[in-house]
């Protein structure tokens, strides 16, 4: 008994090569966000790990850094900005693995079979019409009609979890420059208190020295001295942690802005006027709920959701191909027919009647997931509202700030000024001097982080209602 072969090719013809530059399609742009496509389709190609628009720092030599430009940073190279990018991307794929549905399906095949003399039953995939002594060669094409919109509506489905992506894409590169923000605020108020805790080292030495000085020549007591050399020792401890918090908000920096070890940048403040505060949340509010891109990709799930719940209930209707095959068997077919190509056209009706009641359960359940997406949107409307609203109130805080600690420290520098004549002329004891000292250190210092503080206030505002500069 000989053995029977068959050997199945499938391959895409050339004429593949037009379908697939119609199934091709650039990622939609998504409204408010047209900085999304540029690094969606630039950066996540080949986003360069170390990439930065300033000269990375060396631990040696301090590098200038302004707040724009630390931002530019953190775009390039966190990696959850190319985190997001390449998602999006994937789900761009899968909305193209949608519309393949939609596009003809072809197949080609070369077969060729031994057969025995007369055998015309046969098991497994060599059927009884193909057990005859043949080589050929062939295409199968079948194309759907239609499904009466299940597949468009899973195109649509696809579509709109690609703008999602697009926009939770967009909310990373917000969330990476609030980030960069709050981290570069807090090393601006490091430097600052560093730089008033210096200054302070500085006037308690001389104080220190003086009364030294005093003291050995019998005008000031011990006492005074023992004062004078406690306020420089807490001076020294305050520069000691001024300085330790500094490094600690720079390695934060570093992390930030993508770096995997730290980067010695020396920041400057913008030392224009502050940004004003808009007068009416009401507006904010209203700029969030339609800029958001947290918010926008929440409504493209639900939409989604809704569009995936309907082509669910589709799949009880029918479904319509149409079919057609075309090919030759140069070899063996004389023998049994009178021509060696074969043809023919065709189309085909599926009709689901009973699958255990799981069309009716799958219909069900995206029914119930569209409607918790709708309420997963309704949510994070309120918590957006709530939100700006906090972000307005503590700007409007911050601000009121910084006009009182500008006031403090003028006032805390005429008592100083005060309480250091007064104990030069012996009418006072070094401890309202002490006090005074401690009052000025403190307003300085509060003077110093107030404006920090504003100005990542209106960076938060931004952020919560989605409009970048």
């Amino acid at each position: 008994m000989r053995a029977n072969h068959k050997i199945s090719i499938a391959f895409l013809p050339i004429v593949w090569i037009g379908l697939r530059t119609l199934a091709q399609s650039p990622p939609p742009t998504l409204p408010n966000a047209p900085d999304a496509q540029l690094l969606l389709v630039a950066s996540a190609q080949s986003a360069p790990t170390g990439a930065s628009p300033v000269a990375a720092a060396t631990e040696g030599t301090p590098t200038l850094l302004t707040r724009p430009e630390a931002e530019k940073i953190a775009l390039a190279n966190n990696p959850r900005i190319h985190i997001s990018q390449l998602i999006a991307r994937v789900q761009h794929q899968a909305v193209r693995e949608r519309r393949a549905d939609e596009l003809p399906n072809m197949n080609g095949n070369l077969t060729a079979v031994e057969a025995n003399d007369g055998s015309r039953i046969s098991s497994g995939s060599l059927t009884a019409s193909r057990l005859l002594v043949h080589a050929g060669m062939g295409v199968q094409v079948s194309q759907l009609i239609t499904d009466f919109g299940r597949t468009p509506n899973l195109v649509a489905a696809a579509k709109l979890q690609e703008r999602a992506r697009l926009a939770d894409a967009e909310a990373s590169r917000e969330d990476i420059d609030l980030a960069t923000d709050q981290v570069f605020y807090a090393v601006i108020e490091a430097q600052e208190t560093l730089k008033v805790a210096t200054q302070t080292v500085s006037a308690r030495q001389t104080l220190t020295d003086q009364v030294s000085a005093l003291t050995s020549s019998k005008l000031r007591s011990d006492l005074d001295l023992s004062f004078a050399q406690v306020n420089l020792s807490q001076a020294m401890l305050l520069q000691l942690n001024a300085q330790n918090d500094l490094d600690s908000a720079k390695a934060v920096l570093s992390a930030v802005l993508g770096y995997d070890k730290q980067m010695n940048f020396q920041l400057v403040d913008d030392a224009g006027p502050l940004p004003s505060l808009p007068p009416d949340p009401d507006v904010l509010i209203a700029d969030a709920i339609q800029n958001r891109p947290d918010l926008q990709s929440l409504k493209f799930n639900e939409q989604a959701a809704q569009k995936f719940s309907k082509a669910q209930h589709e799949q009880l209707l029918p479904t319509i191909s149409a079919l057609g095959v075309v090919g030759g068997t140069p070899a063996g077919s004389s023998q049994y027919f009178t021509t060696d190509w074969y043809g023919a056209v065709g189309g085909n009706v599926s009709i689901p009647i009973f699958s255990g009641f799981r069309l009716t359960a799958q219909a069900s359940e995206a029914a119930l997931q569209a409607q918790s997406a709708s309420e997963q949107t309704r949510a994070l409307r309120n918590q957006v509202v709530s939100d700006v609203r906090a972000a307005w109130l503590n700007a409007n805080t911050a601000v009121q700030r910084v006009t009182v600690t500008t006031e403090l420290l003028k006032q805390a520098n005429t008592a100083l000024d005060l309480a250091k004549t007064r104990y030069d002329l012996g009418l006072s004891s070094i401890v309202e001097l002490s006090q005074a000292e401690l009052q000025q250190t403190e307003a300085a210092i509060g003077n110093a982080n107030a404006r920090s503080q504003y100005n990542f206030a209106i960076s938060t505002i931004r952020f919560q209602t989605g409009v970048q500069p």
